[in-house]
């Protein structure tokens, strides 16, 4: 298990890209991905990045003596821009940003509908030290928000919405223990407060571990090279048939920005903790 620190996250803007070629460079931070607006109303504009497929075309010879005709097949589209599609259409709907504010300013972070009672879940670290909280809808719908429960070791919370069922569209939990390293996966939730973002990666490594702001541990951690930014936090990490494998808690870089090694807690530890963090526990 490879060990991984974990740091409060504070948005800063991006440093400039031309460092000095002869000192080493600073060895990676790793961060909370919920967004930090410092109270002096910094306006951040970014975006998330999204990886490219690369598809690799294998040719066979047939036998010399065989003098058969040429044929020609033709692919009806690709199949990772079609799934990558239907997934965003599926899960979308679920998925609401979190605005927190705090004595420092606003927290943004990502959410997803658990049920039509209105309970949602999101990161602890979003909604920490949070007097007010507000969510918004894929609808662009906003309305306040409660705590309903908390696990800070754990990094998870239930806050929850009062609105008509209808407003809600509750998203699927999967089974994170059939993850394999190498599945294509989907993050989903507002990267830098662009609400709806999808970023298409794949799992890159499990069984991750490391620490949360308390010093507690964290593990089972899955690693993906989906692009996941400040803001991202608390939003779903979906397999290609549209279910929830992990809710996205942190990156690994050396610049405060996306560069390919995130980390999502996995659904089935999620799944353990709802009963406590859905009957008010906090932790």
């Amino acid at each position: 298990m490879v060990a991984h620190k974990y740091f409060d996250d504070r948005f800063q803007p991006a440093a400039p890209a031309a460092p000095p070629a002869s000192p080493p460079s600073p060895p990676p931070k790793r961060f909370r991905r919920g967004l930090l607006v410092a109270v002096a109303a910094l306006t951040v504009a970014g975006g998330a990045g999204s990886g490219a497929v690369a598809a690799a075309l294998v040719a066979h010879a047939a036998p010399a003596a065989a003098a058969t005709p040429a044929t020609t097949t033709t692919v009806q589209g690709t199949s990772s821009s079609a799934t990558a599609e239907s997934v965003y259409a599926q899960v979308s709907p679920g998925v609401v940003t979190i605005t927190s504010a705090t004595g420092r300013g606003q927290a943004i972070g990502s959410g997803i509908v658990l049920d039509t009672k209105g309970d949602i879940l999101t990161n602890a670290h979003v909604i920490a030290g949070a007097t007010q909280m507000q969510v918004t809808l894929s609808s662009g719908q906003t309305v306040a928000a409660t705590l309903v429960g908390s696990n800070s070791s754990a990094d998870l919370a239930v806050i929850r919405i009062s609105v008509p069922a209808s407003s809600l569209h509750p998203v699927t939990l999967g089974n994170s223990d059939g993850v394999q390293i190498g599945d294509t996966v989907y993050a989903i939730g507002s990267p830098f407060g662009l609400s709806g973002s999808l970023t298409e990666g794949i799992v890159s490594n499990l069984n991750q571990g490391g620490s949360a702001s308390n010093g507690a541990n964290l593990s089972g951690l899955i690693q993906t090279d989906a692009a996941i930014n400040p803001g991202n936090s608390g939003g779903p990490l979906v397999n290609s048939a549209g279910q929830v494998i992990g809710i996205n808690n942190s990156i690994e870089s050396p610049v405060n920005g996306n560069v390919g090694v995130g980390f999502a807690i996995s659904v089935n530890q999620v799944k353990q903790l709802l009963p406590s963090l859905e009957g008010g526990s906090n932790l």
